[in-house]
């Protein structure tokens, strides 16, 4: 067995682009490191890092971060999240665009879809935060995989590829964590599925993010086999069904699109899984492309979106999921500064949400690591619009603005925006019924400061709007 030694409290030289404004709101910045920050090794169009998850230390009551880098993957302790530390680094292919991880009991499962040569990674996370140790790297299971789950003791992985062979998704036992044993291939019984990009797997049942063949949902039985029990295709805006996950109470599945470029982000109705019903289909912004959901109870959606950053959204009404809060992790490009550049998937890869303390661990392709603190968008998550959390509610972006603005704001009851000049004057007015998701174009505005406004139950809340073409 390998041991990595490596631990290294992040100095300032670590940050990346201190100076830079990340727009952003409901949700805070705690701190930010960039690692990968050398030459060699990097991926295409500059990527340095791609999936992350997080793992909780009991025994020492320590979180960790873990995020995938185009050379190898992190193991940063996050219990201060204001001064993170880099524990560990595992070195692997170099010059990857993906790499994904799971973690089960005190291990950590590290897939690769990068070309060959690749390799599986398992690695003991027990010693940390002063050493990880690397159990296995190598290709003696499997060399290449797209993304991976960990379900109770089974670990799926999608779009398994052998050094000679390739199979569209398999299902590992992990009863000893370190051997992992092929329990069942899903061609041995579903063969018309050519390959599964992702899934979402709870209690057995797979939620399968077949591609351009769209949703499928199986069970894997007790005797190791899968049957298929539902389908979602050909919907609206079908084409990569790319990921999905589940809301705690099982009712509602939120997914993502990814191919073309700027498709919705959809909510189906799976309580009958024969007869998936759409529920919504959600836009963040015309171009913004959505990559990955990640659900927290029944109340709360966050879904990183490439250029755009990751999006906080209340989705305690069904067919009313409604923005809570947002942050630009790559203020570079995308609806801020309304230019996508021709680079549609670059920025935010995706986001962990599920340590204890709350944080979330979010990280941009190009720019680094995010730890974020999102508790003001949380408290926006419930049924009920209180008068404490009323100001926080109404949300608008980009501030400067010099084309369009997205204007959110949760509500049952009617409601008017207004926006006003520096003197007081009304140059436009809008009215609502109902919670308020719409955009607002100003490009023919002159620059300088307004007042936007919204008026609900005889109570105005302004805030300042910048234009600056």
């Amino acid at each position: 067995m390998k041991r990595i030694l490596f631990c290294l409290v992040i100095l300032s030289s670590l940050f990346s682009s201190a100076q830079v404004t990340y727009p952003s709101q409901n949700i805070s910045l705690i701190s930010m490191l960039h690692p990968n920050n050398g030459t060699v090794g990097i991926g295409v169009d500059g990527r340095r890092y791609s999936g992350s998850w997080g793992w909780h230390q009991t025994s020492l009551n320590k979180e960790y971060a873990i995020v995938g880098a185009s050379n190898g993957t992190y193991f940063i302790d996050v219990t201060v999240p204001a001064t993170p530390t880099i524990c560990a680094f595992v070195p692997g292919k170099g010059g990857c665009t993906w790499r994904e991880m799971k973690t089960y009991q005190n291990y950590c499962y590290i897939v690769s879809d990068d070309a060959a040569p690749n390799t599986f990674q398992i690695i003991d996370m027990s010693t940390l935060p002063s050493t990880v140790t690397v159990v296995h790297n190598g290709t003696t299971y499997f060399e290449r995989g797209h993304t991976i789950w960990i379900d109770q003791n089974k670990m799926y992985i999608g779009s398994t590829t052998y050094t000679t062979g390739y199979e569209s998704m398999n299902v590992y036992s992990l009863a000893t964590p370190t051997a992992p044993v092929l329990l069942r291939s899903l061609s041995q019984d579903i063969p018309v599925i050519t390959t599964v990009h992702d899934m979402y797997v709870r209690n057995d049942t797979v939620y399968a993010s077949c591609g351009f063949q769209g949703l499928y949902v199986f069970k894997f039985n007790s005797n190791n086999t899968f049957t298929q029990l539902g389908t979602y295709t050909g919907y609206n805006g079908s084409t990569y069904n790319h990921a999905s996950m589940l809301t705690q109470n099982g009712k509602y599945l939120m997914f993502c699109d990814e191919v073309p470029t700027a498709l919705p982000i959809q909510v189906v109705n799976v309580q009958n899984l024969s007869n998936i019903q759409p529920t919504q289909t959600v836009i963040p912004h015309p171009n913004t492309t959505p990559h990955n959901p990640y659900l927290i109870g029944n109340n709360i959606a966050l879904v990183s979106c490439y250029q755009d950053g990751l999006f906080i959204y209340n989705i305690a009404t069904p067919g009313n999921a409604t923005i809570a809060g947002f942050f630009d992790t790559h203020p570079q490009g995308g609806f801020n500064v309304s230019n996508y550049f021709g680079n549609d998937y670059r920025g935010n890869w995706g986001a962990y949400p599920y340590l204890p303390s709350g944080i979330i661990i979010a990280q941009d392709m190009q720019n680094g690591i995010f730890i974020l603190d999102a508790s003001a968008a949380y408290s926006l998550t419930t049924d009920i619009k209180t008068s404490s959390n009323t100001k926080s509610n109404f949300l608008f972006y980009p501030n400067p603005a010099s084309d369009v603005i997205s204007i959110n704001y949760k509500t049952q009851n009617n409601s008017k925006l207004e926006l006003r000049n520096s003197i007081g004057q009304l140059i436009f007015e809008k009215h609502f019924n109902g919670s308020v998701s719409d955009y607002l174009d100003v490009s023919k505005f002159s620059n300088g400061s307004y007042i936007l406004s919204i008026t609900e139950k005889g109570e105005t809340i302004n805030k300042k709007l910048i234009i600056n073409h």
